[in-house]
């Protein structure tokens, strides 16, 4: 495995050298903690199937004025990667949550992708119950399905979730990972045969492709539990934010759409025509532009709210 990634930047086992094992809940989890602690702080929810080293495109530009946290999910990145575990957008919220505490973190903002925002929606409720790890600052989203009416599953994640998921689960190569990956990305900024090596490799990490189709149940999770996560969504107390690649076909310009008609809040938006569903992969330089403008506008609004 290549230690470096493009450019330079962090490879995937240089990610893992910087990060640390922490025992969350019984679970060897992975977690990267850099920066200045008297720094605001923003924690970071990586997506399906990848991990944290997704925010690493990112990472130094966010790092100048931020203490960063990003963590991998029990069974992604170099985590624990369990085989008999029911695996729920609950039990990781709980690990997020104990994350919070082990970090002590008093307030903080969220960023989140993909299968990542479901995770933090249901964390965003518990913050509106008022039992959540925590005082939230903000929470923006990168593509994801926030919907289940609007998330456009690729074939190969429906037969993740069917009968045969195990079986699917077995037999999937990484022929078949490039080209169903690549798919959801822009047509400009596909991918490198690097960057799929290295995904790749992450997600076989510790025996992980066997937990795939244990995985996938997220999306059956999103159904169950639509109205509450919808809910957290338009009673937000804090300035929520999304950053969308526009051609995404499994969440983009047209769960934007779906946002906005349903009344959710929304107090900064950045639509990035022809980026697909890792924009901050794909578009680095623009996600973390607008991430910061975010970011910028939350802290004038809470500068200029009354005491």
């Amino acid at each position: 495995m290549n230690q470096r990634g493009e450019n330079g930047s962090a490879g995937p086992e240089q990610w893992r050298q910087r990060g640390e094992l922490i025992n969350l809940l019984g679970q060897s989890i992975f977690t990267l903690d850099e920066g200045d602690h008297q720094r605001p702080t923003i924690l970071m929810i990586h997506g399906f199937p990848t991990s944290s080293w997704d925010w690493q495109p990112i990472w130094n530009r966010l790092a100048q004025q931020y203490r960063l946290i990003a963590v991998d999910m029990l069974g992604f990145g170099f985590s624990d990667k369990p085989n008999n575990h029911h695996y729920s957008i609950h039990g990781q919220a709980d690990l997020i949550e104990a994350l919070v505490k082990a970090k002590h973190l008093n307030q903080f903002h969220v960023l989140a992708h993909d299968y990542g925002d479901t995770v933090a929606q249901e964390l965003l409720a518990r913050q509106l119950e008022g039992t959540g790890a925590g005082e939230w600052l903000s929470c923006c989203f990168l593509n994801g399905g926030l919907f289940p009416e609007t998330h456009r599953a690729l074939l190969t994640q429906k037969l993740l979730l069917s009968p045969i998921g195990w079986l699917v689960n077995k037999l999937s190569s990484f022929k078949q990972f490039r080209r169903n990956f690549s798919s959801v990305f822009g047509a400009h900024s596909k991918p490198s045969e690097q960057a799929l090596q290295q995904f790749w490799w992450l997600i076989n990490i510790n025996n992980g492709k066997h937990v795939f189709h244990n995985l996938i149940t997220y999306i059956s999770d999103r159904i169950e539990h639509r109205e509450r996560w919808v809910t957290a969504l338009q009673q937000s107390t804090i300035p929520l934010g999304l950053i969308n690649g526009s051609v995404d076909p499994v969440s983009g310009r047209h769960m934007v759409a779906r946002y906005q008609a349903l009344n959710c809040r929304l107090d900064y938006l950045a639509e990035l025509p022809g980026i697909g569903h890792y924009p901050q992969v794909e578009a680095p330089t623009e996600v973390a532009d607008h991430y910061l403008r975010f970011l910028h506008c939350c802290s004038h609004s809470s500068e200029q709210a009354p005491k």
